[in-house]
């Protein structure tokens, strides 16, 4: 299984799949099941986990700082 692969996929479903993001923030863990139909071990289920967010975040600070350009 490609990780990074399924992990764009995640983070493609928070961004664009309302019910998926909402079950994202309840409980990333069973939201990532869900998606790579497998049950990961929890230190590596914890790293895709803390992967995604860490790439939402990073997409969240990119938006603001390109609406922030479009201010000047």
């Amino acid at each position: 299984m490609d990780i990074r692969k399924k992990a764009e996929e995640i983070v493609s479903r928070v961004k664009n799949d309302k019910d998926f993001s909402d079950k994202f923030r309840r409980d990333p863990a069973a939201a990532i099941e869900t998606v790579i139909g497998v049950n990961l071990p929890n230190d590596r289920l914890n790293a895709l986990i803390a992967g995604v967010k860490a790439k939402l975040a990073t997409d969240k600070a990119g938006d603001l700082l390109g609406s922030f350009k479009k201010l000047f």
